[in-house]
């Protein structure tokens, strides 16, 4: 990282004097975390207007950035006459944790500078002092109203990602543009949010100039007690900070047993993973995905008939085929993208780096075409992959059914019965539901593959009044084709197996 800056060397000077208010290591001089030294370079670079900072709950966010505060408030950071200081939050019960770190920090101060302090815990939680010029701390909750007419010096947004949409928005909106008053920064700390189109996952995705973005979250499609990702998303327990390794590991275990919004809701505030912790939203958790993963050479035969699901991507967007033989519970997916744009620029643009990549250097991913995969030569190019076995039904979308049939005539699968099922409510519900009984039940068995891990990690459900699914994207730019794929195969497969065996009569002549 760049050298510090003037204001940067002046707070972590500051921090350094402060006694930390509350834990286990209460009473004791405050001892910055590596990760929360590059946090504070980062948040006052002459060229940070927004600094945000995505971590596991219990790192010690909430009391860096009150510190951080008291710094400014009492002008040994960013120091300007009348500094205005607000910490904002979803609502006034969640600001006051802040609040409460801030005078925590100016208990901690000698008795002859406490003095300097005016402390207002009424109907309004503010601090206020005179000294070098004087300043005032005060808590709004998420009513972008209350903050209209006003010039924050340092604005403290907390867990950003569990505000109120729209109230939030309003909220952190009337507060950026006050802060342009004053030349203002703005500290934006969260866990993640539960999926991609939440602000403040819009803010770590798309960060406009100006942002400083920090952000500690593990690779996707790991086991919940991985000790190595839970410190990913918890450095502090390296260092002493918030919650042990020994802790970790044995609430992941705990959150695997008891599965559902448990699980979900362990990744999404512990590992700070971005997972709805509402189940029913949830076509599958990654944990019950991965149930269905078995080493290589423990993979089942392909023995009996195999079921051919087409999930079919229009201009840009990728195909999917999945291969399922429902005797034996095997399952082989295989997707496509087409040439342009490359893998690499396409995976920055989806918001999954290399992962692209990856799965081509895996051999689960192909690229063919220009801006649209050919359908006829992908459907070819999986046909092959049976090694002369024909498929016993094909199954698609019946919205791309002109399609569809002209893409199996060209790879020579005319022939082959095929089921036309729609991705709405009625057939998309059954689907869901056949597909999931048969991976609880262990109907279903696959080599590892992070472009199955991928799409299942991106699919959810939409559920009607009625308690009816049909799968959806979590993320804007989610990639859920090889899911959709998978789901239509198994559940023609588990139809195929529940059908009862045609008997031979005998008609007298």
């Amino acid at each position: 990282m760049a050298r510090a800056s003037k204001d940067a060397t002046a707070a972590l000077r500051f921090l350094s004097t402060l006694t930390v208010p509350e834990g286990r290591k209460a009473g004791k001089p405050l001892r910055l975390a590596r990760f929360q030294k590059d946090f504070v370079r980062g948040a006052f670079a002459k060229d940070t207007a927004v600094a945000l900072l995505s971590i596991g709950r219990g790192n010690a966010k909430t009391a860096l950035s009150a510190g951080i505060a008291l710094g400014h408030l009492i002008g040994e950071i960013a120091p300007q006459p009348k500094r205005e200081i607000i910490f904002a939050a979803r609502n006034r019960d969640q600001a006051r944790a802040a609040f409460g770190f801030l005078v925590g920090f100016i208990e901690g101060l000698p008795e002859e500078d406490q003095e300097a302090f005016t402390i207002r815990r009424g109907s309004k939680l503010e601090v206020e002092t005179d000294l070098n010029g004087g300043g005032l701390a005060r808590v709004i909750p998420a009513d972008g109203k209350s903050i209209l007419g006003g010039a924050p010096t340092l604005a403290i947004l907390d867990e950003r990602a569990a505000w109120e949409r729209d109230k939030g928005d309003n909220l952190e909106n009337a507060i950026l543009s006050g802060l342009g008053k004053r030349d203002g920064r703005a500290l934006i700390i969260s866990t993640s949010a539960p999926d991609d189109t939440n602000t403040f996952s819009r803010w770590m995705d798309e960060p406009p100039p100006g942002s400083y973005v920090q952000e500690h979250r593990p690779d996707p499609g790991l086991p919940p007690d991985d000790l190595e990702s839970l410190l990913v998303a918890n450095p502090g327990a390296r260092e002493g900070i918030g919650s042990t390794s020994d802790w970790l590991v044995a609430q992941a275990k705990r959150a695997i047993a008891r599965g559902g919004s448990a699980l979900s809701s362990f990744r999404n505030l512990n590992r700070n993973e971005r997972v709805a912790s509402d189940d029913r939203s949830v076509l599958v958790t990654i944990d019950e995905w991965l149930s269905a993963e078995v080493a290589p050479e423990q993979l089942p035969e392909r023995d009996g008939p195999v079921i051919l699901g087409v999930d079919l991507g229009g201009s840009r967007s990728m195909s999917a085929a999945a291969l399922f033989w429902p005797v034996t519970g095997r399952l082989e997916c295989i997707g496509a993208f087409p040439t342009t744009p490359g893998l690499s620029d396409r995976g920055a643009a989806d918001g999954v780096s290399g992962r692209y990549i990856e799965m081509a250097d895996r051999g689960e991913l192909k690229t063919m075409g220009d801006t649209t995969v050919p359908v006829a030569r992908f459907l070819a190019d999986v046909v092959e992959l049976l090694e002369g076995q024909a498929p016993a039904a094909v199954v698609g979308d019946r919205f791309r059914h002109a399609e569809f049939v002209e893409a199996l005539r060209g790879a020579g699968l005319e022939r082959v019965p095929c089921v036309w099922r729609g991705m709405g409510w009625r057939d998309g519900s059954e689907d869901v539901e056949r597909f999931r009984r048969a991976l609880f039940e262990g109907k279903v068995k696959t080599s590892p593959s992070l472009l199955l891990r991928s799409a299942f990690s991106d699919a959810i459900t939409l559920v009607d009044p009625a308690g009816n699914h049909k799968l959806a994207r979590a993320r804007s730019t989610g990639r859920i084709d090889a899911a959709a794929a998978t789901v239509i195969a198994v559940a023609q497969g588990v139809r195929m197996q529940g059908q009862p065996e045609s008997k031979a009569r005998l008609a007298w002549a």
